[in-house]
């Protein structure tokens, strides 16, 4: 049998295309708790949460958002969220008997670490109760939203819903 140039520039094509879905990415999330929006924005409507080291499927990338899917859903998440690291805690290892929150543990993975706090404790003249007073405020997605639409505001990515 000869082979001409139409069947290897189709096989070529068949393996090109087979090889791309033979490994799909997966990223941990590296954040106490994840939210999966509707859209690629941060005021999308949120449509499920994921938990710290939960593994996600990457379907799509738009900027920095990503399309994932685990345990039947998917949505939306921005790229901080998430690490290309396999994280995992095992109950009864010694890294879960630290009693490390999951605020420590998401720090730890972005390189704050008992170092570097030592160093920011060291500083002179420093205040974070305006940093502390900030961290209380919580704005819900519906209120960022009528925010938004009060100043005409219009998102550069995905918008609201």
């Amino acid at each position: 049998m000869k082979i001409t140039g139409p069947l290897i520039a189709v096989g070529i094509a068949l393996a090109v295309a087979l090889s791309g879905t033979a490994r799909a990415e997966t990223m941990s999330v590296q954040v106490k708790m994840g939210q999966l929006r509707a859209t690629p924005s941060f005021i999308g409507q949120i449509v499920g949460a994921v938990a710290y080291g939960e593994r996600l499927d990457v379907l799509q990338t738009q900027g920095e958002w990503i399309k994932v899917q685990a345990a039947g859903k998917s949505g939306w998440i921005h790229r901080s969220a998430l690490s290309a690291k396999r994280i995992s805690m095992t109950a009864g290892t010694q890294e879960a008997r630290t009693g490390a929150s999951g605020d420590e543990i998401s720090l730890a993975g972005k390189g704050f670490n008992s170092d570097v706090e030592r160093e920011f404790k060291s500083e002179k003249n420093v205040d974070y109760s305006w940093v502390d007073w900030m961290e209380e405020i919580k704005i819900s997605p519906t209120e960022a939203q009528a925010f938004l639409r009060a100043g005409d505001v219009t998102p550069t990515q995905g918008g609201a819903q």
